[in-house]
């Protein structure tokens, strides 16, 4: 599958990108190794929008904390 990441770029010329405790969009959570990722430098943060396809080489799903997902304890 092919899935987008729009992620602040500080070296948008890298050979190889890490992103932890990503947002994912459109279907993100099912991203696994070997899929393919269009990466976005975000235009919010200075970037140019689109720089890089590629592939996946791991993924892992992260904890989300109650605060993070917009819940609240009771």
């Amino acid at each position: 599958m092919a899935f987008a990441i729009k992620a602040e770029v500080r070296d948008p010329r890298a050979k190889a990108f890490v992103f932890t405790a990503q947002k994912t969009m459109y279907g993100g959570k099912h991203i696994a190794g070997g899929d393919t990722v269009f990466l976005f430098a975000s235009e919010n943060e200075g970037g140019r929008g689109l720089i890089a396809r590629g592939v996946v080489t791991a993924a892992e799903r992260s904890r989300r904390s109650a605060a993070s997902s917009g819940k609240r304890r009771a």
